[in-house]
């Protein structure tokens, strides 16, 4: 059954982000071409197009200086087929309800190409969470949490960080919902601080995950490690943490960026000393790093260098057509979801440039909600060290999947291919056993 739950009202002063409808086409596209392969049948292929529930909420918000003012709310729930809803909450100006839908859709098929027993969903809030002070940035969430209730549950759906959202963030959505439903609920939501039920990996659970396949990838291709060009677009949690367990293997990483631009060595940047520079100054971004022979680069500049292995770890549609045709890199592991559009990625294929798609590459963070709601709705004890293992050990297994698959086809290393098709197989098996 789809629902669009839209209050009177709620869409006013929304704005439209042409973004987000070319992720949706591009997500519908890659997955339409897996149906083909497959032979799906054409009904479960008309489920799986759209989604089991949309929900638009308004979301009013007492500002400091006594004003309201009301915000849009999103939550898309994909499917549930393989288990309960699952998937990040993002705050972003440009968030929109095509943007909200693909990614529902990429967390269906991320879930199941890592074999983990949740289904899809998105949410998000369009507003800059950099024009909100922190009691209006709570309050935002806690109504946030009170208007998507009862759609929300710890065997229904359950949200977890996302694009500016934390486990600051997150501790706040768990509190509030258990306050309203008047008991505790620790496993309506991922990500949490430690002292509120988080995991003591989940931070760096996604970094990790995409560190391990970069490494295996390079193994694949007879590349050392060691010697090896990185760029990585983007130094969120996901691009630092990646950056952080590369570093830690000794591979040379020569480029990296953020809002304010990016920075260039080709001998390789000292991650460590970038690090220090950071911690030392909270709030800073990388235009305030000085270090000799470094140079100063834009996120265009970034995508086109000739390394070994570009990482895309910011938004969405950052590796275009045109991107494609004049990156110099040889391989490309997608950070963000959905960084490649799909015209992109055919032409990537047909130069012989391989990419890890992001529903395989980012899911390690996938793997580390997982356990950390499994530690919160059956009591189990997760260390850092058999939470490192488990992921490690489950991303290892992904890739080998896809890799396999991607190879069987003459020697197509069209792994996104790959991947679309072994999640689509396990989400369909199990339409089949619940509704045929």
């Amino acid at each position: 059954m789809v629902m669009n739950t839209t209050p009177k009202g709620a869409l006013r002063g929304q704005t439209t982000y042409a973004g987000g409808s070319t992720l949706l086409a591009t997500t519908q596209r890659q997955f339409e071409r897996a149906a083909a392969v497959l032979g799906i049948d054409e009904a479960i292929v008309e489920r799986l197009r759209h989604c089991d529930r949309q929900i638009i909420v308004s979301v009013p918000v007492k500002m400091d200086s006594g004003r309201w003012e009301h915000f849009v709310g999103y939550r898309v729930q994909h499917s549930n087929a393989r288990g309960p809803y699952k998937g990040g909450l993002r705050f972003h100006p440009h968030v929109d309800l095509a943007e909200i839908e693909a990614l529902a859709a990429l967390m269906t098929w991320k879930c199941a190409l890592l074999d983990v027993p949740f289904g899809g969903a998105k949410g998000g809030i369009q507003v800059d969470p950099s024009r909100l002070s922190e009691g209006e940035l709570e309050r935002l969430t806690r109504e946030y949490v009170r208007r998507l209730l009862p759609n929300i549950g710890e065997y229904l759906d359950i949200p977890a960080p996302d694009v500016n959202t934390s486990e600051k963030e997150m501790a706040w959505f768990a509190d509030e919902a258990g306050r309203t439903l008047m008991r505790p609920v620790p496993g309506i939501v991922t990500g949490k601080p430690l002292d509120s039920g988080g995991n003591v990996g989940r931070k760096e659970a996604t970094g990790r995950g995409l560190g391990t396949v970069v490494l295996e990838l390079l193994r694949r291709l007879g590349k050392d490690h060691l010697t090896a060009g990185i760029a990585i677009q983007g130094y969120g949690n996901v691009g630092r943490q990646t950056a952080l367990f590369l570093a830690e293997q000794g591979c040379r990483i020569v480029a990296i960026s953020d809002i304010s631009g990016g920075i260039y060595q080709a001998r390789g940047l000292d991650i460590d000393d970038i690090e220090r520079h950071l911690r030392e100054n909270p709030g800073s971004l990388l235009d305030s790093y000085h270090a000799p022979g470094i140079e100063r680069i834009d996120n265009q500049r970034l995508l086109r260098l000739p390394v070994d292995v570009l990482i895309p770890a910011a938004l969405e549609n950052q590796i275009t057509p045109e991107v494609a045709q004049t990156t110099e890199a040889k391989s490309i592991v997608e950070g963000a979801n959905g960084p490649t559009t799909l015209d992109a990625q055919d032409l990537l294929v047909e130069r012989g440039i391989v990419v890890v798609p992001d529903i395989l590459a980012n899911a390690g963070g996938v793997f580390g909600s997982y356990i950390e709601w499994l530690a919160n709705t059956t009591g189990s004890e997760w260390s850092l060290e058999r939470t490192r293992e488990a992921i490690r050990t489950s991303m290892l297994r992904a890739f080998n999947n896809v890799w396999d698959r991607a190879t069987e086809k003459n020697g197509n290393l069209d792994l996104r291919a790959a991947a679309y098709e072994i999640a689509l197989e396990r989400v369909v098996a199990a339409m089949n056993a619940r509704y045929c």
